[in-house]
């Protein structure tokens, strides 16, 4: 790739100053338009030194309308981004519907930076690259438009600009003359680099970085076309069908039995057991949470389950068995506008705590698979793209360390209904009942199924889910105690 793109080219100043003015006039007319598309886009910026990068983002605020676009320079992680999963640091900077952000490297900076100081081999780069990889897929195929952009300079022309600098500010040398020694592997490198990366989605643009004006007239007509075009075929796009992910199943009842038909709704346990079982459990969650927090082990407990199959009684057993200074509960409803402008992880991604500490969601990020499925709030593409996407963004947070468990409370309709009508002939327990609460009731068939495919296809080795029979509060609440307890305490154990 990199060894064909040293033919010269060049754009006299003449021909540049004619041809700028249109140009520009376009590209804002281009961005004015990402708004109404429901488009957001992301630039990634990478190159040789000395290749102009930061002279290329500088012209594109100067042709852009500076209000919708942001750079971001991702140099060393700071504690803060140290302590959550490597890419919690990008999540924060996505661009929202309307806007465009310039990632300056981006993620490909610490690949490359490793790669080049032998902390990467041949043999472990596609295990690099395979993140990078599906999180380019994942914002493509909602209303991400990435372009990335690779500077070459020819040697000759590279070590006469590295020679005037004394210094470089790409952290990945300590001086020029590094820079220029280190050409040849950063060379053999990138090339892998941009291969195995080059999507049709998430293309590379090689752009020859010897004649700045071609080099800045190049980018400008390289992000205008795609623009353009992608505005222009932003509904077809959305549309794109996928086959069913499911069987079809018979009509016969007895073949669609799903997994909570196998969940015994009838056990159950006496006051005072429970009494004396649950403060035990909540005494060893205290010690069990501050020895995970001494050795920066995090936890990520999801609860979902049908309305009124008490979550909020659950958390508040399981909270009462934790240090206040180490959890925080994050209960999640519809989303926000401001939160529909960006890819539905995105505000997930925001509350992921530092190491060591607890995180509880009350209703999480399988709303994709589960109302938005069933009310047809998204698009079947949508959503049957997420069971990747969940299993994915679950297995970051894990990253081979934390600990992420995932609880489905489970009662039947008729214990459901009895509750609904208490909530409803209760006056203080009036706020927890909304008309959305009796007409999801009415769709529990299609929720079942959707139950059912979303534990089927995302209980993984590393993020397991837990259907909790709840028809006995007491008896769920404590089977949720048990069973952090005994996950949390195994993880330890491993860790030490």
């Amino acid at each position: 790739m990199l060894n064909t793109l040293d033919l010269g080219r060049s754009v006299s100043k003449d021909d540049y100053k004619k041809e700028l003015p249109e140009l520009r006039s376009r590209l804002l007319e281009a961005q004015r338009a990402l708004l109404t598309a429901g488009i957001s886009v992301l630039v990634i910026i990478e190159g040789m030194d000395g290749s102009g990068r930061a002279q290329v983002v500088n012209k594109l605020h100067e042709w852009l309308d500076p209000r919708g676009i942001q750079t971001h320079t991702f140099w060393k992680p700071s504690d803060e981004e140290c302590e959550r999963p490597a890419y919690w640091r990008y999540w924060r900077e996505m661009p929202a519907a309307g806007q465009i952000a310039i990632f300056l490297g981006g993620w490909y900076r610490d690949i490359v930076t490793d790669a080049i100081q032998d902390k990467i081999k041949e043999d472990n780069l596609d295990a690099r690259l395979t993140p990078v990889n599906d999180i380019e897929h994942l914002l493509a195929h909602d209303r991400t438009l990435i372009l990335k952009f690779w500077y070459h300079l020819p040697q000759d022309e590279q070590e006469q600009r590295l020679k005037i600098e004394k210094s470089t500010p790409d952290d990945r040398y300590s001086s020029s003359k590094e820079a220029i020694k280190g050409r040849e592997k950063l060379t053999l490198w990138a090339e892998r680099i941009l291969r195995t990366t080059d999507m049709a989605d998430a293309p590379w643009f090689l752009i020859e970085a010897s004649d700045m004006r071609y080099r800045d007239l190049a980018t400008g007509y390289s992000l205008l076309k795609a623009l353009e075009k992608r505005i222009t075929n932003q509904i077809n796009q959305r549309s794109e069908p996928l086959p069913p992910q499911e069987p079809a199943l018979p009509q016969a009842q007895s073949a669609r039995v799903t997994l909570l038909d196998h969940v015994d709704l009838q056990t159950s346990i006496n006051k005072d057991e429970y009494e004396d079982k649950i403060l035990k459990r909540q005494n060893e969650l205290r010690e069990l949470t501050w020895k995970a927090y001494s050795l920066g082990i995090s936890t990520y407990l999801i609860f979902e389950g049908w309305d009124a199959a008490g979550k909020g009684g659950t958390i508040r057993r399981l909270t009462s068995g934790i240090d206040a200074r180490l959890y925080r509960v994050i209960p999640y409803g519809a989303p926000s506008s401001h939160e529909l402008q960006h890819h539905y992880l995105w505000r997930f991604w925001r509350q992921v705590p530092r190491a060591g500490r607890v995180a509880i969601f009350d209703r999480s990020w399988y709303g994709r698979v589960l109302v938005e499925r069933v009310e047809n709030l998204c698009l079947p593409a949508e959503w049957q793209r997420a069971y990747h996407e969940i299993n994915d963004f679950e297995k970051q947070l894990v990253n081979g360390k934390n600990l992420l468990l995932k609880f489905w409370l489970h009662i039947s309709p008729k214990e459901q209904l009895r509750r609904f009508e208490d909530r409803q002939n209760t006056p203080w327990k009036n706020y927890k009942i909304t008309p959305d609460d009796w007409r999801n009731r009415e769709k529990r068939p299609e929720y079942e199924l959707a139950v059912n495919e979303m534990i089927l296809r995302t209980s993984t080795e590393y993020a397991p889910w837990h259907i909790v029979a709840s028809e006995d509060k007491n008896y769920g609440r404590l089977e949720v105690l048990d069973t952090v307890c005994a996950a949390l305490s195994a993880r330890i154990k491993a860790a030490e």
